[in-house]
């Protein structure tokens, strides 16, 4: 059954709800709740049924959706064992003592984000659990921190072959590119050629360390970043606790032992067994061996996250138990504490996924797809490419579910044009520039959820202080995209994208859109 403009209901409310409520929970239920009355003919026992039955089936996912899950907690109880060493206390005196200024503190975190490149959920968690002690010290936002996360997650994953992303993308390149009859070039040799194609990425990154480097805010965040730096106050207190702020009592033995590799060892740990788990689950120890490139494409990315994770917590027992960080009866307690830290999250994305599991059925991407891709000129492709998987992406908080579906719209039509392989490139660079905007911005988007995860930030105050800044982002973008399809050179449009980006913030800069950093806690 066609549900037409109704399949855009669900994710309309659900948004807007969040936006205007800033109850996220709730919003979800509504989003979730409505598309199950239209998907049950409006029977409203029917509709109870059928929003029970679509949470358990999308929790139930053995291949993502549970070990995600599970990733989710034993990083909980990782980062808890962290701060019971003493280790984040030790870490923030050190780093403290080097890094001198937020600007520091904002840029260390930045780096921390491009280092971490294997997946953007480990990478939104594992730089949030290690930067946050050196920005809170420095008096910098969690919605601040929030924002360099989530810029550079996803942004970074996505131009990395050797990721999570880039495994992916390259598949369903190759589908694409046999599907449109190019055999000029492979998977993943388009995939690299994509790489500075793909503006909104690389903008991105950009705007983040301007941002930093010049003082530069503007909308909810510099209201954020002036009330962290006057009263010291990091997030909204009134609305408690954010989610994956993990506060473990430890003793005053253990805080006084806990020293620098203490924090820093148990997250090397987590990168190289989780690394190591991707290239065994994608088969490469097998008899069959293969290249390690083919081994990251045929990883299992979220049983990797589970064994790097477990292997992790095995080797930070080794490492604290025997020098006495921690009791052995302590250890145990430490780590469920920090399992429970993530329940909030972990129910957050359990509700994302379903009303994903709503709109699936429901139709919306397809939807939108069919309603717009019909009016694309051949010189407006990449840019209204751009548009298009933004608006999906935003409606349906994935950017992969986007990928999916909009890469064998946009390629094809890309082909019909018959000018060459340049502009089909162009145009799924834009689908994957567009997609990670679009989710960049919605809050029902799990990478979204998990970044303020990650900061320990309020998630509504994360979407609300990072949609300027993206959407910035996404306008230069599009005249990019203009230029490129009409200029049919990919450095013109890259180069002149970030002149007017940098050009942007000089303009705010000169109107005086900064925040004074040297005020004063009273």
């Amino acid at each position: 059954m066609e549900y037409g403009w109704l399949s855009v209901v669900p994710p309309i409310i659900a948004i807007t709800a969040a936006l205007i409520t800033k109850e996220v929970l709730l919003s979800l239920f509504l989003g979730i709740f409505v598309g199950a009355w239209i998907l049950a003919d409006y029977s409203i026992i029917n509709a109870f049924e059928k929003t029970f039955s679509i949470g358990f089936a999308g929790m139930s996912d053995p291949t993502w959706n549970i070990p995600i899950l599970a990733f989710l907690f034993l990083l909980g109880g990782l980062t808890a064992l962290v701060s019971a060493s003493g280790g984040s206390r030790a870490f923030g005196e050190w780093a403290l003592a080097r890094v001198k200024t937020r600007v520091g503190a904002q840029l260390v975190t930045m780096l921390l984000g491009i280092i971490i490149f294997i997946d953007d959920y480990f990478n939104s968690l594992a730089v949030g659990q290690v930067a946050r002690p050196i920005t809170d010290r420095h008096h910098v936002s969690r919605a601040k921190l929030a924002y360099v996360i989530d810029s550079t997650a996803a942004p970074v994953c996505i131009i990395a072959p050797l990721s999570s992303w880039g495994a992916y993308i390259i598949t369903v390149i190759a589908g694409q590119l046999k599907e449109v009859n190019v055999t000029g070039i492979e998977p993943l040799s388009a995939f690299v050629a994509m790489i500075p194609m793909n503006l909104y990425a690389i903008l991105a990154l950009i705007l983040v360390f301007a941002i930093a480097v010049t003082n530069v805010e503007f909308g909810s965040m510099a209201k954020e970043e002036k009330k962290a730096l006057k009263t010291g106050k990091l997030y909204d207190q009134s609305k408690g606790e954010p989610p994956g702020s993990a506060e473990v009592e430890v003793s005053t033995e253990g805080a006084e032992k806990g020293k620098v590799g203490d924090l820093v060892l148990p997250i090397v740990g987590l990168i190289f067994f989780t690394t190591l788990a991707m290239i065994y689950t994608g088969g490469y120890f097998g008899e069959d061996g293969g290249s390690l490139m083919s081994a990251f494409e045929n990883t299992s990315v979220a049983m990797s996250l589970v064994y790097g994770a477990a292997l992790a917590i095995i080797f930070t027992a080794l490492l604290y138990l025997p020098r006495k960080l921690m009791k052995p009866r302590e250890f145990i307690p430490a780590l469920l504490q920090g399992m429970q830290s993530m329940v909030t999250a972990v129910v957050i994305l359990v509700m994302a996924w379903a009303i994903g599991g709503v709109i699936g059925e429901l139709g919306t991407g397809e939807f939108l797809a069919s309603r717009l891709s019909d009016s694309l000129p051949i010189v407006l492709l990449p840019a209204l490419a751009f548009i298009l998987s933004g608006i999906m992406a935003f409606a349906t908080g994935t950017s992969w579910g986007t990928f999916g579906i909009m890469l064998p719209i946009a390629a094809p039509m890309a082909a019909a044009a018959g000018t060459g392989t340049d502009i089909i490139l162009m145009s799924m660079a834009a689908v994957l520039a567009g997609a990670v905007y679009g989710d960049h911005v919605s809050p029902i988007s799990d990478t979204t959820i998990l970044s303020s995860t990650g900061a320990a930030c309020h998630h509504i105050d994360h979407v609300r202080t990072q949609l300027p800044y993206a959407t910035l982002v996404a306008v230069i973008s599009v005249l990019g995209y203009i230029v490129m399809a009409a200029t049919n050179n990919v450095l013109i449009a890259l180069v002149l994208s970030i002149a007017v980006l940098i050009g942007a913030v000089m303009v705010l800069r000169q109107s005086k859109f900064t925040v004074d950093q040297e005020m004063h806690l009273k």
